[in-house]
């Protein structure tokens, strides 16, 4: 008799947990909400901050600004053009169409190509070209950020190849898009 009570008392116990997770209302319920990014501090622009933000290690975002402030003026002076407008034109060429996402449908997974959310495409953009910055051998990063740059808008470079790797997955991966959910 006393076994059931204890049992009844632990039911108990988990409603009670069931019923304070639903009060809570936790992040399932919603969205999450964006933050707003205010413009870096030299061109009071958006998408220079949010690079900066992605180029950044440990909180060091000083040092992040001074590597990328320096490699626009590599740019500078290599092209006798603006460096933020060069920047503009790599992002604007890196960015991708059509990604493909994994989909279980029957047991089996297939690559559904869908086509990229325009934050997705910026956020993808960015990530591109510093992944491919950090993996070249020149001097410093200053010199590689704006190689991978100037790389990228003249449609050249690694982030330039990722991107058209990606179109031609989901090209070759065409005939599964009426799983698209």
């Amino acid at each position: 008799m006393e076994e059931s009570r204890e049992d009844q008392n632990t039911a108990l116990k988990g409603l009670n947990k069931l019923n304070f997770y639903k009060e809570l209302k936790l992040s399932r319920r919603r969205r999450a909400i964006k933050r707003v990014i205010e413009g870096d501090p030299k061109f009071n622009n958006i998408v220079v901050q949010k690079f900066v933000n992605k180029l950044m290690y440990e909180g060091k975002k000083s040092t992040a600004e001074h590597i990328f402030y320096k490699s626009l003026d590599i740019i500078n002076k290599k092209t006798n053009e603006d460096g933020l407008k060069i920047f503009k034109q790599a992002i604007d060429n890196v960015k991708p169409v059509l990604e493909v996402r994994a989909r279980r449908v029957g047991g089996s997974n297939y690559q559904i190509p869908t086509e990229v959310r325009s934050d997705r495409k910026l956020y993808l953009a960015i990530r591109w070209i510093i992944t491919y910055a950090r993996l070249r051998n020149e001097k410093s990063m200053e010199e590689n950020l704006a190689l991978e740059i100037m790389d990228a808008a003249n449609n050249k470079g690694g982030s330039i190849k990722k991107k058209e790797d990606m179109f031609k997955m989901a090209e070759a991966n065409k005939a599964f898009a009426h799983f698209k959910w």
